[in-house]
């Protein structure tokens, strides 16, 4: 496509944009009156507008009902987790049963170690990604101390090569390589979220299983961002947080799939009793026999408002369609691209980190004076967000974005450095 730096093609896009009104389905943040230009999306998604109606449906029937609004409700609260599987499944590219939306991120994780990282005899290490975001690179160390492990001898970082910003596909799977015959557990975020790169998924699971591995992923960054397909490439497990791209609260519901191979297996899990038989759950008996879907890995019974924004937030991808999404979202990262390279051809202080094959963000560093530029951003009315030591993250999301926020956008950068 041939873009242009111009208040009017900008304007031009957006009327031709199918999904334009969808911006009118969310809340956007005012700075002096007017909206802001929210590009951390990446960060935490905007309030869907049927957020609040969703809530108070919940909050009448526990009035009405009380207790019996488990089988009572509008949305039964027993099955609530139920009402979400679909629109997850389609999200993350795969089949209902193996997605289910439980607890938070990095509970969740440690609960799937549980099943997935399971070391013995010389295999006992993990491969991940260097700088992972820091819950991750928590998670992992503790991982490794609980089972009695030395980080820095059972965890595999692979890093970009001097002078670059992003992993080379080819440096990931030459480590798997490298370590196959101590290899436990390949774990990689889907995409990093420093510098919004997007892992070649289907390749790693590829090598991570033909090393003897077991392969899974962290798709904070990448559910509802870009295409997945889990269930064809093979993966055998994931988890994600609801709260960035996929609009449904601070703090909400996350959600986690399990391959179908891995249903029946006998691996090692921690239970509860909402991964218990439905069938037989209320007898109060012993002995756990869990759900034969990703079900099977819940403990507790779901979260129900906070499940409830999810539920809202989950419907507009649903009557937008996550390809229509995406196609919107490289166009619009694209159009970033560009105001942001004809900035720079003028100042010559920013570079591009993230590769031309990414979602809905870019992470720019900035060469002088990176703070200062970042907090007339902010003063001007456009929310992005800083990392040290120089990078701001910016996020154009296709659901409530306009090309005209990114025309505005570079703008206002251009006028930052001069």
């Amino acid at each position: 496509m041939q873009f242009e730096n111009t208040l009017n093609f900008a304007k031009q896009m957006d009327r031709k944009d199918p999904l334009k009104k969808f911006r009118g389905r969310f809340i956007i943040p005012k700075h002096k009156g007017k909206n802001v230009i929210y590009f951390t999306g990446n960060s935490l998604g905007l309030q869907p507008k049927t957020a609040a109606k969703y809530i108070q449906q919940e909050l009448t029937d526990w009035a009405k009902f009380g207790v019996e609004g488990h089988f009572k409700a509008k949305n039964l609260w027993y099955s609530y987790h139920e009402l979400v599987a679909g629109p997850l499944a389609e999200l993350s590219g795969a089949k209902k049963e193996e997605v289910v939306a439980m607890n938070q991120l990095t509970s969740n994780l440690h609960f799937l170690f549980v099943s997935f990282y399971r070391p013995e005899g010389k295999r006992i290490k993990i491969l991940c990604e260097a700088h992972a975001f820091p819950s991750d690179q928590y998670l992992l160390e503790s991982q490794l101390k609980f089972h009695g492990f030395d980080p820095a001898e059972a965890l595999i970082e692979v890093s970009p090569r001097r002078g670059e910003y992003t992993i080379r596909t080819e440096d990931i799977l030459s480590a798997i390589e490298k370590h196959k015959e101590e290899l436990a557990l390949v774990f990689i975020g889907g995409v990093n979220y420093y510098s919004g790169q997007v892992m070649d998924m289907k390749t790693i699971t590829e090598a991570g299983h033909q090393a003897g591995a077991l392969v899974g992923f962290d798709l904070a960054h990448a559910i509802g961002n870009i295409c997945l397909d889990l269930h064809n490439w093979n993966v055998d497990f994931a988890a994600w947080c609801s709260y960035k791209y996929l609009n449904s609260g601070p703090g909400s519901v996350g959600g986690a799939f399990i391959h179908t191979k891995h249903h029946r297996s006998e691996l090692q899990r921690f239970a509860g009793w909402w991964g218990h038989d439905k069938n037989s759950r209320f007898k109060m008996e012993k002995g756990f026999s869990p759900i034969p879907t990703a079900e099977g890995w819940q403990l507790s019974n779901a979260p129900v408002f906070s499940m409830a924004i999810h539920k809202a937030a989950l419907a507009v991808f649903e009557e937008a369609g996550i390809s229509r999404i995406i196609e919107k979202s490289n166009k619009l990262t694209g159009y970033l691209r560009f105001i942001i390279d004809g900035i720079n051809n003028k100042s010559n202080v920013l570079e591009i980190l993230t590769p031309e094959t990414a979602g809905s963000q870019l992470s720019i560093s900035v060469h002088r004076q990176g703070k200062e530029v970042f907090r007339k951003l902010i003063s001007k009315g456009i929310m992005a967000d800083w990392r040290e030591p120089n990078v701001i993250r910016v996020a154009p999301v296709p659901l409530y974005n306009s090309f005209e926020d990114v025309f505005r956008f570079g703008e206002v950068l251009l006028k930052s450095f001069t």
